[in-house]
């Protein structure tokens, strides 16, 4: 079974579609005609896909790749789907669930080779209007959360990332991830505490650092802080003022 297979068999026809306001009408575009109804879906769901797969591998050139890996292939499925089959479709959920089939299937691939680089490109993607200052608020913040969605199990990454990134109903997910509601649940749940826990882990590391350089630039100018003789004193007394020195 192909990864588009699995996306349709979890992706039930006839399922409530209200929690995905595009979805009837990407359908219907798509039973009408393959490729205006797939310039449809991909202006519909790019957004979605692509913040998914970002936030899933943690690297933005890796997202692309995934991105399109995904596109490529609902295309394909789609080529030999029939107006009906295609009409029954609900295309966020059957799309989200052929990239992380995608991703799952990097992820073995990548364990047989080496190690990539570290997590330090994957901010959230841009908006054209955003101040300087807040794209680079968010850059950072983009990457703390790329380093620490990366030590979570990928169950509970995936959940976690569908659910607070994505922003799918836990129902979706379940589908998505052909897993029980109550297993979606517990994932994002536990998923959320371990993130919890490193951000402050994180953060405590951080402080500790801050503390020890400012410790360490107080010495340094004490150390490097001229004398100064006490104007009063006998100059040859060797005497210095309180700013300066010990009388």
């Amino acid at each position: 079974m192909t990864v588009t297979d699995e996306a349709l068999d979890h992706a039930r026809p006839g399922a409530d579609r209200g929690t995905d306001p595009a979805g009837a009408r990407v359908a219907a575009a798509l039973a009408r005609d393959l490729d205006t109804g797939f310039e449809a879906l991909y202006e519909a769901y790019r957004g979605a896909v692509f913040s998914t797969a970002l936030r899933l591998c943690g690297r933005w050139a890796e997202a692309e790749d995934l991105s399109a890996e995904a596109f490529l292939r609902a295309y394909r499925a789609l080529c030999g789907y029939g107006p009906e089959r295609i009409a029954e479709l609900r295309p966020r959920a059957w799309l989200l669930t052929i990239l992380t089939n995608v991703w799952r299937n990097s992820l073995r691939t990548a364990a047989r080779r080496p190690p990539p680089g570290p997590l330090e490109d994957a901010p959230d993607p841009p908006d054209p209007g955003e101040e300087v200052e807040d794209t680079a608020t968010r850059h950072e913040t983009g990457r703390e959360l790329a380093g620490l969605l990366a030590e979570l199990p990928h169950a509970q990454r995936a959940a976690v990332v569908l659910r607070h990134v994505t922003d799918l109903p836990v129902a979706e997910i379940a589908t998505v991830l052909s897993l029980p509601e109550g297993t979606v649940k517990s994932h994002i749940s536990r998923g959320l505490a371990r993130l919890r826990a490193l951000r402050t882990e994180q953060r405590t590391e951080q402080h500790t650092e801050q503390h020890i350089e400012q410790r360490t630039e107080q010495r340094t100018e004490r150390r490097t802080t001229p004398l100064r003789p006490d104007p009063g004193a006998d100059p040859g007394s060797g005497r210095f003022d309180q700013r300066g020195g010990t009388r």
